[in-house]
């Protein structure tokens, strides 16, 4: 089974998770199967001094930022083709709700980037699964609308997510949410957990839930 995974940039404040993408493509790995990396070719909402947490006046790349945790194997979101994969993956971080879509600064008005929203409506359109981690559910949301996800326990974002059209489900760091109509799983990874084993966890089940949703 082959994965694509869609990355945000590279840090949680204003990226993806470092340790959820590096996680994720662990799982994929010791599943037997194998993933390629994309991450869309937009500039950064801003960029996050991480060690201050204050944002700086730099302008970032998300592509060129992503290909640091990719180890530059990685290409431009425009590029995926949803009949070259087997299921989609979406690690967390703010870079999902800044990069990948408005979310952070609009809410439940926000807009998604186009090119993500192709990936997820094509793949969807097809049947095959689509995984998201921490608060990238609300990503997925917010593009298919009637859904079943989970980001944890934090009652605004669950509120955010009914706003969206879709369902919330509660869970803990490490549970995961199988909407089996949609072919969706969803875990809530750092929206809840405090140790890194507990993302490893988390990613591992997300993984094989995909595995099995899509028969193989």
């Amino acid at each position: 089974m082959k994965f694509a995974v869609v990355l945000s940039g590279c840090g949680v404040y204003d990226g993806s998770e470092i340790h959820e993408a590096v996680m994720t493509l662990l799982a994929i790995d010791k599943n037997g199967c194998s993933y390629e990396i994309f991450a869309p070719n937009i500039m950064q909402h801003h960029v996050v001094n991480h060690l201050t947490g204050e944002v700086t006046g730099e302008k970032r790349n998300v592509l060129v930022e992503s290909a640091r945790i990719a180890r530059g194997k990685i290409k431009a979101l425009v590029e995926y083709r949803q009949e070259e994969f087997d299921g989609l993956i979406f690690p967390g971080g703010f870079g999902a709700a800044k990069n990948l879509s408005s979310y952070a600064f609009d809410g439940t008005e926000m807009k998604t980037d186009k090119v993500v929203e192709s990936a997820v409506r094509q793949t969807h359109a097809a049947g095959k699964p689509i995984g998201a981690l921490c608060i990238a559910p609300v990503v997925i949301a917010s593009i298919l609308g009637n859904i079943e996800v989970t980001i944890g326990n934090d009652p605004s974002t669950a509120a955010a997510i009914k706003k969206l059209g879709a369902i919330h489900r509660n869970s803990d760091s490490t549970g995961v949410v199988i909407d089996e109509k949609n072919r969706i799983v969803t875990t809530p990874c750092y929206m809840t957990a405090t140790r890194i084993s507990e993302i490893a966890e988390g990613a591992d089940r997300l993984v094989k839930a995909l595995i099995k949703l899509a028969g193989k």
